[in-house]
């Protein structure tokens, strides 16, 4: 089998997790590095010695010798090197959100069906093996029509802090629990609301609120607060209720079972799900992720665990969710690009 040669573009905290996953995957060479700040490129390299180095990902790009690459830049740097990667014929791993705007997805809506690479983004909660085993649950009409789901996936404020300044709260985490709530109910909502508060001085504010209503069947609340107390015993406290007419699921994403309480005091629940490591290697959700889409690659087929479509909606709806919050009012929506 001829190892795909891959490149990660942008290897700051996300894109390193990427790159230790590629290093250890069969069938999968980690081959270049790029980053455009020297220093994180140079620590990036340290770890990563037998993978080339470059700067620019315009090199990559040129270069024949890469098959695909994973994105995991800044989200708003998602559109111009994605749709690049794809007119330059290479598969593309693209980290979630998939753009800034709906535009800009439906632009790479367009260019990824002419292109001659696999097109993917990351929404790695499709992989927790929790929210899938809600899913069949939900298929199987264990718990009858679902009607109402809330979500929360709120942070501690030091993770909450460094953040701030990149992505909204909503944009960042509330995509999650939104793209969920339209893949268990094979819709889109058809009307949207949502609030922000903002009181610690970053860009984005520090909490955000959205419902979504689908017609008159369902309801969803999505909860993204990011400037929980510093010692809440919790990594992420995020958590799903689905009601449904005959019955609930809950999805529980907070409680990893273990608990580590040190000498401090300090309790902390390392993550067991997403990318832990386990005897050397990077396990979970995110892991498998990559590894699905490379065998999407292999097998000539696009993905049907996550759709492009189904990932430039996600975005679409928390871009009607955020002027929502800003406009404070109710907003119709719907989604039909015209690719």
């Amino acid at each position: 089998m001829k190892s795909l040669r891959w490149a990660v573009i942008g290897v700051g905290r996300f894109g390193r997790i990427h790159a230790r996953i590629l290093d250890q995957l069969p069938g999968s060479e980690l081959s270049v590095l790029v980053n455009r700040n020297p220093e994180k490129l140079a620590e990036a390299a340290a770890e990563f010695p037998d993978a080339a180095t470059a700067a620019d990902y315009a090199e990559v790009l040129e270069n024949p010798e890469i098959d695909v690459v994973s994105i995991t830049t800044h989200w708003k740097d998602h559109f111009s090197i994605a749709k690049a990667a794809l007119e330059a014929g290479k598969h593309v791993f693209l980290e979630k959100p998939m753009a800034e705007t709906r535009e800009q997805c439906e632009e790479l809506l367009r260019v990824a069906e002419l292109a001659k690479g696999e097109f993917m983004v990351g929404h790695v909660c499709r992989f927790d093996p929790r929210v899938t085993a809600a899913k069949a649950a939900i298929e199987a009409g264990r718990i009858g029509r679902v009607v109402s789901m809330h979500a929360k996936r709120n942070l501690p404020k030091a993770p909450g802090n460094i953040r701030l300044d990149k992505i909204s709260p909503l944009m960042g985490d509330g995509i999650h629990d939104a793209d969920m709530m339209m893949w268990f109910l094979d819709q889109s909502p058809t009307e949207i609301y949502a609030r922000n508060v903002q009181f610690g001085g970053f860009e984005y504010p520090d909490l955000g609120w959205a419902m979504l209503s689908f017609g008159d069947d369902a309801i969803g609340v999505v909860e993204t607060v990011w400037c929980l107390p510093e010692k809440v015993a919790t990594t992420i406290d995020a958590k799903m209720e689905i009601i449904g007419t005959e019955g609930k699921i809950e999805i529980d994403c907070a409680n990893t079972g273990v608990s580590i309480v040190e000498s401090t005091g300090l309790e902390s629940r390392p993550d067991t799900v997403y990318w832990p490591s386990q005897h050397g290697v990077i396990v979970g959700s995110l892991p498998r992720e990559v590894a699905y889409f490379a065998d999407c690659i292999r097998d000539g087929k696009a993905s049907d665990v996550i759709t492009p479509f189904e990932a430039a909606r996600a975005v679409s709806v928390m871009e009607v969710v955020e002027l929502s919050a800003n406009e404070k009012r109710a907003i119709s929506f719907s989604f039909e690009p015209s690719h």
